[in-house]
């Protein structure tokens, strides 16, 4: 009661919540991440946003249309949306608009007998838009692909970054006006805020300087002043003194790791710190090796060099490579090492991963029997008897993000779609022909560019998946050069893992050697499982349209043979269900379905990481990223079987 009381006042004094048991911001802190902020104190959540209502660390969504229709005409209907509502149609039995209000047709009205959602209820999306049936029941709506909006009203997106041509006559976020209509930039930065995103502006931060000349290009400074000669400005660079191209700031501090004494800002200086790209003030270090345990490959085993070949995050020393169940994860750091769990979900934090353990939350109540398998309630009170206990209504994982818009609503670990920590994987580390990629992140890890002609390479994110959905906006922003571009799934290590990649045009690699590789114009689908890992074999089958010894299996192809077009947005949507082998990719050239791998089945890999993929070209924009825990079994599956 007294720490509540404590908080309350911290409310309404600043505004802010005062979380004093944390000391850093993480997902679950607050509400959002983008609210938590650290002080010298601990954490302090900013206020809920607009639309919510709570106190920072938990916000619920306010129905608007609980009062006074919203505010929306009378007779007409109201919908809420998560954060805000729209006004929809006039009733049944009344005609007219939001603005000259809904009048009575004089006809007594009647159900509605148009479109209607998979719960049998009135469909009140628009035309271009899905209706969803939430887990609660409740109904959302959700623009189609090439159109954007907040479901309710949907306007055309050309180059599908979830953000419409023109401005759209709802509240939402989503229903503004596209500051860059034909170059995804789901972010929708604008560093000048004059109006058009920096995507698509050639002087985007005002400084009479074009972008591709100007060394400080997101912040102004004629002078062009650049005292340690690494391509950034002073004006923009986190170390002014110290070379450091790639301007890495592991703590987020404004001081790039290169100039900063203390890179992970855990209180210790870098030279007396046994991890210094991760935070662990303790300095555990149980095998004595110099590495502490929160960032050593192999905790129990020495590893001074920390030697990780295959790139799957386990050390060498300890790296058994041994799977029983193939999701990834070897037996001995598997908390269910003969059942596919690629996620390695752990509720209760027992050892035991959930798929493998018959009572998640640990509340005595085995999960057949638990209304609130993931959230402990041995009371089990459920007042509407919906068959939901009450201690998880909305939030089934209690990780403070509602169902609704949390991105694994079963999973308290994966709350939202996150890039921004990943890891560099490069697939010919060998040799001088190019460069490695160099990759920027954006909208807070939704969006990724690659700007550089480069070697082939993976950004693969750090959480492990089992079943999922993935789809994401793929645009090329130059007219040069004509290579390979795309994304990965089940990713488990340097040598094993799913690639979908599209090239423009026939070519064969200048480099025939240890074979001659052809690349063919089209999409492709393919599983890596290669004996050598990364190299110049592994580089050649990556390139070659077919399959390779030992390397490469081409799963599908495109028959259309048709190369992506030059600074055009084309959406992805895969479908991989490891437990069953299920892979489905399909691609859409704005609103038309342009590719459809049809119902793949192939058991390489039970699972893994995602990532994007590039080879030799530069400029491309993967954008509105987007990802979902999902263990459906899609009906295609159930259709394919029965045949």
């Amino acid at each position: 009661a007294d720490l509540r009381k404590t908080i309350m006042e911290c409310v309404q004094c600043t505004g802010k919540t005062l979380v004093k048991k944390q000391s850093k911001c993480g997902p679950g802190v607050c509400f959002k991440l983008d609210m938590c902020i650290e002080t010298a104190e601990g954490v302090e959540c900013a206020p809920c946003p607009e639309g919510y209502t709570g106190d920072g660390i938990q916000c619920e969504d306010i129905d608007e249309c609980q009062v006074d229709n919203g505010g929306c005409t009378p007779n007409s209907y109201c919908h809420n949306t998560v954060g805000a509502f729209h006004c929809g149609i006039c009733k049944t039995g009344f005609r007219g608009d939001q603005n000259s209000g809904c009048r009575s047709t004089g006809l007594d009205p009647a159900p509605l007998t148009g479109r209607l959602c998979g719960n049998g209820q009135p469909n009140p999306c628009d035309v271009n838009a899905e209706c969803v049936v939430e887990r609660d029941g409740s109904i959302s709506c959700l623009c189609k692909v090439g159109w954007a909006g907040n479901g309710y009203v949907c306007g055309k997106d050309t180059d599908i970054d979830a953000y419409p041509d023109i401005k759209l006559q709802c509240r939402d976020g989503t229903c503004k006006k596209d500051n860059c209509m034909f170059v995804p930039n789901s972010g929708q930065e604008d560093a000048d805020r004059d109006g058009k995103g920096d995507a698509c502006d050639e002087d985007a931060d005002s400084d009479g300087i074009f972008n591709d000349q100007d060394n400080c290009w997101l912040v102004p400074n004629i002078d062009q002043k650049n005292s340690d000669k690494d391509l950034h400005g002073d004006a923009c660079d986190n170390c002014i003194d110290v070379e450091n191209q790639d301007q890495r700031d592991t703590d987020k501090d404004g001081l790039g790791d290169a100039c900063d004494d203390d890179i992970d800002g855990d209180g210790l200086k870098n030279i007396l710190d046994n991890c210094q790209r991760v935070p662990n003030p303790d300095q555990k270090d149980k095998d004595n090796d110099g590495v502490g345990d929160e960032c050593d490959s192999c905790p129990e085993v020495p590893n001074p060099n920390q030697s990780d070949v295959d790139d799957d995050l386990v050390g060498d020393t300890c790296d058994t490579n041994i799977d029983s169940d193939g999701d990834g994860h070897q037996n001995t750091k598997d908390n269910c090492p003969t059942i596919i769990n690629s996620s390695q979900q752990d509720t209760d934090k027992d050892g035991l991963g959930d798929e493998c353990d018959d009572d998640d939350d640990n509340d005595g109540i085995l999960d057949d029997q638990d209304n609130c398998r993931l959230v402990p309630n041995p009371d089990q009170k459920d007042e509407n008897n919906d068959g939901v206990g009450d201690a998880c209504t909305g939030d089934f994982d209690k990780d403070h993000v509602i169902d609704r818009i949390d991105t694994c609503p079963e999973n308290a670990e994966i709350t939202l779609t996150d890039f921004r920590a990943y890891q560099t994987v490069v697939l010919d580390p060998e040799g001088e022909a190019q460069i490695d990629p160099n990759w920027v992140v954006l909208n807070q890890g939704m969006e990724i560019v690659q700007t550089m002609n480069s070697d082939p390479g993976l950004a693969v994110g750090y959480t492990a998946f089992s079943g999922v959905d993935f789809e994401g906006t793929f645009h090329v922003n130059t007219v040069t050069d004509d290579d390979y571009a795309g994304f990965i799934f089940g990713y488990q290590d340097s040598s094993s893992f799913y690639v979908v990649m599209w090239k423009q045009t026939e070519q064969t690699y200048w480099q025939a050697m240890p074979f001659r590789a052809v690349a063919e114009p089209g999409i492709q689908l393919k599983a890596v499982k290669s004996k050598t890992g990364p190299g110049e074999s592994l580089r050649n089958s990556l390139w070659h349209t077919g399959d390779t010894n030992d390397q490469v299996r081409l799963l599908w192809k495109d028959p259309r043979n048709v190369g992506w077009k030059d600074k055009v947005s084309y959406r992805w949507n895969l479908k991989h269900r490891p437990q069953l082998g299920y892979i489905r990719v399909k691609f859409y050239e704005g609103t038309d379905l342009v590719a459809d791998s049809g119902v793949i089945i192939d058991t390489s890999m039970r699972g893994g990481r995602l990532g994007v993929f590039c080879f030799s070209q530069e400029n491309i924009i993967w954008s509105n990223l987007r990802y979902r825990c999902n263990d459906t079994i899609p009906e295609d599956y159930t259709e394919q079987a029965q045949q």
